[in-house]
């Protein structure tokens, strides 16, 4: 395997190994906590504009497989963990290569989550073709800021399609950059789901006849997503809307409130949530930077969940109007099953 070298915004030099493509990558550097499910990080959209470094040490070693796709590609920017165990069998490494992915390992991804933790997440730029951290500070200067940049439009899908062409409910998904085990889970609560671009005009979407509408998960900076937020404003009121994560914080900003950036985001399977009605507490998948600011948020909106770890705004609903949303995942992939019910109580609201 090559050197591979991950540099900084603050300087901050690690030296490694490549385990993926030859190259130079560049994105804000982010830490998750999960203990498996590298594949589905990868491939989750949320993560573009990102490189993820895993917690956990040992990554790699049971391959990759057709079953735990998030998306149709790799979205991640770039990879980084301690140590990259090769596995025979559709080994990591040639998935990476395959996207044209850089990864590095045998760094101190301790230091590295900590220093993310006291200073918050910060851009990154690894290299396995040049080491000369002058360039490489100047290149990175020069890559685009997570904050600010419309990175829905780069990872939605063209066209509308239909996931599930039979069930008893027909819900319409804005695909922000949706995850696909959102739209099995839909499917096994016997939906028909018809999946639109991020752009699909409200008018187009309650021409297609919903019972319900999804707004779903995806990567970056909410509140450059006006035409998302428009749209969405038009839609409450006509049909039941669920939002989740990005779907979350567009609702948000739609009902008139106001998102902030995470010192270092959520990014993990370990993240309790408190529901204020039982005072329940479930184990939640995340995958954000950016939460609602419930001080902006009107007397019709009800907080109804709280991370638990920082006291943010997880779940909220509107009194009057069927819209819900949660800053969580319930369909996991990866991370604990404690909030699939979220999927069943919507649509039992329909």
């Amino acid at each position: 395997m090559k050197p591979a070298i991950l540099l900084l915004e603050d300087g901050t030099r690690f030296l490694g190994r490549s385990f993926g493509a030859d190259g130079t990558t560049a994105g804000e550097v982010v830490f998750n906590t999960s203990m498996t499910g590298y594949q589905e990080i990868l491939t989750d959209p949320s993560y573009k504009g990102q490189m993820v470094t895993m917690t956990y040490p040992l990554i790699g070693n049971y391959g990759v497989n057709a079953d735990d796709m998030e998306s149709n590609q790799i979205w991640a920017e770039g990879f980084i963990v301690r140590e990259y165990t090769h596995s025979p069998s559709n080994p990591l490494s040639d998935f990476l290569k395959k996207y044209n992915i850089v990864a590095i390992d045998q760094i101190d991804t301790r230091a590295l989550t900590r220093k993310l933790r006291d200073k918050g997440a910060m851009p990154g730029i690894i290299s396995t073709q040049n080491f000369d951290e002058t360039v490489l500070l100047q290149k990175l200067k020069k890559a685009p800021s997570l904050v600010g940049q419309d990175l829905v439009s780069q990872v939605t899908c063209k066209e509308i399609y239909s996931w599930n062409n039979t069930g008893k409910f027909h819900l319409v998904a804005y695909d922000f950059g949706i995850k696909q085990n959102i739209l099995r889970m839909l499917a096994e609560q016997d939906c028909r789901v018809t999946v639109v671009p991020a752009n699909t005009s409200a008018e187009q979407v309650l021409a297609l006849k919903p019972d319900g509408i999804v707004l779903s998960n995806g990567p970056g900076d909410p509140e450059v997503l006006s035409y998302a937020i428009s749209n969405t404003q038009k839609l409450l009121g006509q049909k039941p809307i669920l939002g989740i994560c990005l779907g979350h914080q567009i609702l948000g900003l739609a009902l008139g409130g106001k998102c902030y950036k995470l010192k270092f985001g959520h990014h993990g399977g370990n993240h309790p949530i408190m529901n204020l009605s039982t005072r329940k507490v479930a184990i939640t998948a995340q995958n954000h930077g950016f939460a609602v600011d419930p001080a902006t948020l009107s007397k019709e909106i009800e907080v109804t969940h709280i991370n638990l770890n920082d006291g943010t705004v997880a779940g909220m609903c509107h009194k009057q109007l069927q819209a819900v949303s949660f800053q969580y995942h319930p369909e996991a992939s990866p991370g604990p099953h404690d909030a699939h019910d979220l999927f069943e109580g919507f649509i039992s609201q329909l």
